[in-house]
Order: C-alpha cells, then sequence, then structure tokens
C-alpha cells in the first residue's frame, strides 16, 4: 500500500518549500510533488513605476542573490531603451557577480546542504591528527589544505563537544545523525566541520569584495541604468587592490577547501545509491555569464542539452521560453510567453490526507491535491519541455559547447576522482558543478579584473547617455546565470513607466509543479525511483532537493492586491520564518 512523506519546509533559507514523496512497499518514491507555500509581489509592485527604479526593487526579490535580480532589473530596462553600458561598467558588474558566486556556492555547501553529507556526532570521535593527514588526500596538486591542523582540528571538535555536553548541538542540532546514507569517515566528517566554521569567516570576505564596488552587502546599490556610478573606486588604485586581494583569499579557498571536500565527499559517496541514481530529466539549459573583455565570457555557451547527451549542444531560442499554470495557484492562462505574463492568483489550498511522522506512524495530515493546483511557482518550460538550471545545467552545456577553461577543470575533477562524465547528472554531480562552477571563476576570473585595470588607461567612462520617449512603448529582457540557475526579467514600457514585467528565476525552473501536459519539473521527476533506508528519517531526499539550493523567494511573486485572503500560515517565533 502506498505511503506518504510530508516535508515541510524542506529549505534551510529563502522562503517556504515543502516537498511530498509517495513510497510503495519497498520504500522507494514512486510520485513527488512539489509545493512552494509562500509569496511575495515584487512584480505586481513594480506596475506604473519609472523603469529606472525598477533594478532597486527587484533586488528585494531575494535576500540572498540581491546582486543578480539588482543587475537584471537594470539590464532588462537598458536591453528596452537600446542602452549599450561602457566595457568598464560591464567588467565591474563582472567583478560584482563573481564576489556573489564565491559568497553563494561556499555558504550553499557548508552551511545549507552540508549538513545532508556531514555527520557531525561522528566528528566527535574522530582523531585530530589522523584527520589532518586525510586532509592531504583531495587538494589539487600544488596546494595544502586550509583549516586542517592537528590542533586546529583538535579545537573545533572541543568547541563542537561542548554543545554537545550542554545537550544542544546549537546550529547543529536537529540533523539525521547516524542515518545509513551517511558515508564520511569520523576523519572526514571533522575535516568538513572545520571548514563549516572557516567558511563563516569567508563569507564576510567574499561580501566585503561586493562592497567595495557595490557600495554595500547584500544590497548593492552602485548599479544604474547606463552603467555603474562607482568610478571614484575604479580611479583608487588601493580600492583595486583591495578587490584582488579578497578576490585572490577566495579563490584559495575554493581549492584548499571546498573543491578539496567535494573530492572527499565523491570518494566516500560514489557508491551510495541515493547520491549516485541518474537524474530522470536529462534536459539542461544555461544562459553564457561573466563578461570578461569586449566580446569574451567565461561561461560563453547560450543554449541547452538533451537526454544527459554531451556530445551535442544546442543554440537556445528565447521565443521558446513560456509558463504554465495549470497546477499552480493562478487563474488558468495556458502557456504564456514571459512578455505577456500573468500573475492573478487562485488559492485552492490543500486537501485531507496521511503521512508518515518522524516516530514512522502513518497520521492525519493536509497534502497536495494531485489533480488541482499546489504550488504558488508556475512551470516555465522551452519549446513545452521541462528543463534542469544551475551550475550543473551552465557545466554541462559549457563542456557540450567545448568552452576549453570548463572542460580543463571538470577533466582534471573526474580523473581526481575516478568518476565517470555521467555521474555529473546525479545528486552528487549537482553538487559537484556547483564547486566546479566557483573553481573556473578561481582559475579564471582576474581576466575580467586585468581587462579592466588595461581599459581604464584608456577610457575611464562608466555610464551611458540615453532618453525614454514617453510617446515610445518598449519591451527588452535580461537573461543570465544567478548562482542558482538561468534567470531572466522580462519588461514592457509604456507612456514612460513599468506596464508588465516577469521574473523566470532558477527555482521556478526547477522546482515549479507538473505542467498542463503532465510534465514533472526538475524536482519532482529526479526524486523518483528512489529508495529511502527510513521514511521517518528522509535524508536522501532533503540532500537531493537541496543540491539544488532552492531559493522559494526568488521563485514566487504574487500579491493580492484587493486584500483577499489567500491563505494562513503559523510561524514559530523561535525558529522566525527562514526553515531553519
Amino acid at each position: 500500500m502506498a505511503k506518504r512523506v510530508v516535508i515541510d519546509p524542506i529549505t534551510r533559507i529563502e522562503g517556504h518549500l515543502r516537498v511530498e514523496v509517495v513510497l510503495d512497499e519497498n520504500n522507494v518514491i514512486k510520485d513527488a510533488y512539489s509545493s512552494a507555500t509562500l509569496w511575495r509581489g515584487i512584480e505586481v509592485i513594480l506596475k506604473g513605476r519609472d523603469p529606472r527604479d525598477a533594478g532597486f526593487m527587484t533586488q528585494r526579490i531575494c535576500g540572498v542573490c540581491t546582486f543578480s535580480h539588482y543587475r537584471a532589473g537594470i539590464i532588462a530596462v537598458e536591453d528596452a531603451l537600446g542602452i549599450n553600458p561602457p566595457l568598464n561598467a560591464q567588467l565591474v558588474r563582472t567583478l560584482l557577480n563573481m564576489a556573489l558566486f564565491f559568497h553563494d556556492h561556499i555558504v550553499h555547501f557548508y552551511q545549507l546542504h552540508g549538513l545532508d553529507w556531514v555527520d557531525i556526532i561522528s566528528a566527535l570521535s574522530a582523531d585530530p591528527k589522523k584527520a589532518s593527514e586525510e586532509a592531504f588526500k583531495y587538494v589539487p596538486k600544488g596546494y595544502e589544505p586550509i583549516a586542517t591542523g592537528a590542533d586546529a582540528l583538535a579545537e573545533v571538535q572541543k568547541r563542537v563537544k561542548a554543545f554537545a555536553a550542554k545537550g544542544d548541538l546549537g546550529p547543529f542540532k536537529n540533523g539525521y545523525w547516524g542515518h545509513p546514507t551517511m558515508k564520511f569517515t569520523p576523519e572526514q566528517n571533522l575535516i568538513a566541520l572545520s571548514h563549516y566554521l572557516k567558511t563563516l569567516e569567508m563569507q564576510r570576505i567574499a561580501a566585503q569584495a561586493m562592497a567595495i564596488f557595490g557600495g554595500k552587502n547584500p544590497h548593492p546599490q552602485s548599479l544604474t541604468v547606463g552603467g555603474v556610478t562607482c568610478i571614484m573606486d575604479l580611479q583608487d588604485p588601493s580600492r583595486l587592490a583591495e578587490y584582488m586581494t579578497k578576490f585572490k583569499e577566495l579563490a584559495d579557498y575554493v581549492n584548499r577547501a571546498y573543491y578539496a571536500d567535494i573530492v572527499m565527499a565523491a570518494n566516500a559517496y560514489g557508491n551510495e545509491p541515493s547520491v549516485v541514481q541518474a537524474n530522470n530529466l536529462g534536459n539542461y539549459l544555461a544562459y553564457k555569464e561573466f563578461q570578461t573583455g569586449a566580446d569574451s565570457w567565461l561561461f560563453d555557451a547560450s543554449g541547452y542539452i538533451e537526454n544527459h547527451d554531451l556530445s551535442k549542444f544546442y543554440g537556445i531560442d528565447e521565443s521558446k521560453i513560456a509558463e504554465d499554470v495549470t497546477h499552480s495557484w493562478y487563474k488558468d492562462t495556458g502557456f504564456l510567453k514571459p512578455y505577456d505574463g500573468e500573475t492573478n492568483p487562485e488559492y485552492t489550498g490543500y486537501v485531507d490526507g496521511k503521512s508518515i511522522n518522524g516516530e514512522g506512524k502513518e497520521v492525519d495530515a493536509k497534502v497536495v491535491n494531485e489533480k488541482g493546483k499546489y504550488s504558488w511557482i508556475k512551470s516555465p518550460r522551452y519549446n513545452k519541455e521541462p528543463m534542469e538550471v544551475g551550475p550543473l545545467a551552465c557545466i554541462a552545456v559549457n563542456y557540450a559547447k567545448g568552452n576549453k577553461k570548463v572542460k580543463k577543470v571538470v577533466d582534471e575533477f573526474l580523473t581526481q576522482t575516478g568518476l565517470p562524465a555521467k555521474e555529473l547528472f546525479t545528486t552528487l554531480g549537482r553538487t559537484a558543478a556547483r564547486m566546479l562552477q566557483a573553481k573556473v571563476i578561481a582559475d579564471y576570473g582576474m581576466e575580467a579584473f586585468n581587462n579592466l585595470i588595461e581599459n581604464l588607461k584608456v577610457d575611464q567612462t562608466t555610464v551611458a547617455p540615453y532618453e525614454i520617449d514617453k510617446n515610445k512603448e518598449y519591451k527588452g529582457r535580461f537573461i543570465g546565470e544567478a548562482p542558482r540557475g538561468m534567470l531572466s526579467h522580462w519588461c514592457r514600457i509604456k507612456n514612460g513607466v513599468i506596464e508588465n514585467w516577469q521574473a523566470v528565476v532558477p527555482s521556478t525552473w526547477n522546482a515549479g509543479p507538473v505542467d498542463g501536459n503532465g510534465k514533472k519539473g526538475a524536482y519532482e521527476v529526479n526524486l523518483i525511483g528512489m529508495k529511502l533506508a527510513d521514511p521517518s528519517k528522509p535524508l536522501e531526499v532533503i540532500r537531493n532537493i537541496h543540491s539544488y539550493d532552492p531559493c522559494i523567494a526568488c521563485a514566487v511573486h504574487v500579491m493580492d492586491v484587493k486584500g483577499k485572503k489567500l491563505g494562513e500560515f503559523k510561524v514559530d517565533p523561535l525558529y522566525g520564518s527562514c526553515g531553519v
């Protein structure tokens, strides 16, 4: 008889997401449902506003990738008005974006996703000396591990033991310690635990790197329609040197900690079925990102691959992007292209059902209406087909296109780990791809900085002039990569103000419900076939979903301006609403 497990919330940050899985008698997932339960109203708020203010509002979509939506809001308007910003501005935007990616990726693995792999209790029994020796096995050639000296590891162990002695692990409590799919040895767990704590320091450095040219973090303020406003910083050699120093610190950490720990994970988890189960959805979509020169990009592929096939690359046709709301809490409109997108809420809630609780007992629960609407997230499609976006898509699509920088980093990783290329298309591969993207930035990102220095010697321009004709209608879009994957913003401008705005964000592509043609998105379809060791402790599901780094605040944009009651949500004030 089928059993259902409801995990709510499944996210540790940025919005509320619940995932439901239906199990057969052998605890194998036969069906899955992804449901976003909270919303925001930025797209509605933007209507009637001066388009030059759009970026400052869109960056409030998310509290993590603020710069991504800020830049998207600015560039969408620039595209509509036909503005080509100066090269200096374009390269500064790249520097800011690299700081964001460093921050996002290391925080994702260690603070948000790492505890799906790392057994904190196991680390308390590790031998710090053996762990220190172990750490040297995984760093790239020419590097030494960071924060893994025997004394440093012993101190980390002592600090966490003090938590445990009080009966409360603090930030590490409520984990599934001892779960059978946890595969790190005690020493490997201690290494990763040390890096968890070290990352708290490194994320500050990444935030400082963004603030150098962005003015502040997490909500930078130096972008403007036409370019950037940080001209005084660009004319100050000390500010440029400060960015370079922080970039190199972050790049060093990627190699000496992040890269090494993912190699360690590949070594330990390479035979764990739930981690290396092949993705059922084989379609991956990405867009070019990180401009490093007048006509050069770090990730230069705008396109997709199908059926996990790395031998064929297809270019993107943006006219084939559309969104469906058949199973989303909006009035049905069929597939709509983003320029014509609508946001009309129609909340229907959940239905009565049963779910396995944390004690393994089946209890009454509210569950999704499988035949009806069950999420605030829409279902984007490319040519009516679901696509996965994200670092894995970026790496795979660029690899298929023949990007030499990407191929070099990926091939070295596969050689060091002994993994076949097909295992990129797994939970392990998705987690590794985020690191590989960070490593490509670490190894080659200074090209943008160096080209900026050279260009500043002959050109100090940072803003392009423009006019807005209130008698003309404009439309424009931004398409690029955010830390979680391909992001696009689409706008129409009429009478000098915004008439319509739609954001199609990475977590919308991945987390959306089944569409009107019965096709599931990445979250739902890639869980099917996975076996759970213990339905009351569904770590396998959590690890899989966390590998996408869900950002549900980004994915959901609706506000009922008439004040209609759409639903009720109770938030425990002890934990807040961040999903921790």
